[in-house]
């Protein structure tokens, strides 16, 4: 941590935190910005929901190569060039959610604990998930979830799993994940493409039209949409319940 305040501390990052997603806002929007050394200071400090996602400080310190050797011989080759870094203060959530663009994702943490929770792809009806989304409905807790008021939820199987110092943890392509940081620490991710062309597929459709397509209804229709939305998820995840899926 205090090297990486050395070396890109004065660079302003955006943060994001727990709140349920604004209506109007584009996805990912940030809740607040601040200088990176400041943020790293805070984490350390106390806990806060306050994280930083796909930060990439190489672009602003490039001796940080130095100190990476990037793990050529695996899958065939990374999506990005460079490692995507991620930080969260004690407590911070990372809302449950797959990848927009579908990758292998290899997750490696440092400088502290991390709890995750894991589903596979095929139960995304069952987590409500959002139309038009990549994210489900924020109004439960998966870790601790209410059956009575969320019944969809009951019999989803999943992977619980703690990352310490020096894990790492490999997620298929459009895997669900939902993360809690148990200490101020930070994670490395990379990811890689998948080798068949309907994921690749799949992926382009989510970055070119179905994201924009979102982000163009949400500017306009604002809570309208977004109450069609959770209506949505609550009446498709009930019916898949009714059929027992998936099979």
């Amino acid at each position: 941590m205090e090297y990486m305040k050395e070396v890109v501390g004065d660079v302003v990052v955006p943060l994001y935190d727990s709140a349920k997603a604004d209506p109007a806002a584009p996805i990912n929007t940030p809740t607040t910005k601040m200088p990176f050394g400041e943020y790293v200071d805070l984490i350390q400090r106390e806990p806060t929901d306050l994280r930083i996602f796909f930060f990439d400080p190489i672009k602003f310190a490039p001796k940080l190569l130095d100190d990476y050797i990037p793990p050529k011989s695996l899958m065939g080759g990374f999506l990005d060039k460079y490692p995507s870094m991620f930080f969260g203060g004690k407590g911070s959530v990372t809302f449950l959610h797959y990848d927009i663009d579908m990758p292998h994702i290899f997750h490696t943490h440092f400088n502290g604990r991390k709890h995750v929770l894991l589903f596979e792809y095929k139960w995304k009806t069952r987590l409500y998930k959002l139309p038009y989304a990549t994210y489900a409905l924020e109004d439960y807790d998966i870790a601790n979830p209410d059956f009575e008021k969320f019944p969809a939820l009951d019999g989803i199987e999943g992977i619980e799993c703690y990352l310490e110092h020096g894990d790492t943890l490999f997620m298929p392509t459009g895997w669900w994940h939902w993360m809690k940081y148990l200490d101020g620490s930070f994670s490395l991710s990379l990811r890689a493409w998948d080798k068949s062309w309907a994921v690749k597929a799949h992926s382009l459709w989510n970055l070119a039209v179905q994201r924009n397509f979102d982000n163009f209804m949400k500017g306009r229709y604002k809570k309208r949409y977004m109450d069609w939305k959770e209506r949505k998820a609550v009446e498709k995840a009930n019916v898949a319940l009714k059929k027992g899926l998936p099979k």
